[in-house]
């Protein structure tokens, strides 16, 4: 079982889920609110990463803010025995952002799935084509998004409102 964190890491891990500024020295403001030197916080950063606890630092692109309007959800009913080589495949293309397989429904019998992302519908339907010849499989389906839905990240140790008093 892992260890509890201490009420300074607690603070490190709220302050860190947020958005990290994109300045040369993102962590230097965290420092500051926690008032200890940039090197202690990444200190603390590298042990709970040594940990476990810390697993990764991601970015989340709002692509649509970046010009890449065009995005599109490509779907393959594939033999369960190809699966995983099909998927490794496809997850070494830089554009595909999302592969993952899921059960097959008799409603919808697709059960791998490759998100992409390009500048326009146009590119989309040439990078799957593209992807399926990859994967030797060019039964597929193209569902292309239409508006960016919600993107947040995980948040742990939110701090509860103030009860109110009376």
């Amino acid at each position: 079982m892992p260890r509890p964190l201490t009420d300074l890491e607690k603070e490190l891990v709220r302050l860190l889920q947020g958005d990290i500024p994109l300045v040369s020295r993102p962590f230097l403001p965290v420092a500051q609110k926690l008032g200890l030197s940039e090197a202690e916080v990444l200190e603390h950063i590298r042990r709970l990463q040594a940990e476990g606890i810390i697993r990764r630092f991601g970015a989340a692109l709002r692509h649509r803010e970046a010009g890449i309007t065009a995005n599109a959800m490509v779907v393959w009913q594939l033999p369960p025995e190809e699966l995983k080589r099909a998927g490794e495949k496809l997850a070494t293309f830089p554009e595909v952002t999302h592969c993952y397989q899921r059960q097959q429904r008799p409603e919808w019998p697709y059960n791998l799935y490759a998100v992409i992302h390009c500048h326009t519908r146009e590119a989309c339907e040439k990078l799957a084509a593209r992807l399926a010849a990859a994967i030797g499989h060019n039964n597929y389906r193209l569902i292309f998004s239409t508006a960016e839905l919600k993107k947040e990240s995980m948040q742990y140790f939110i701090q509860e409102p103030p009860e109110c008093r009376e």
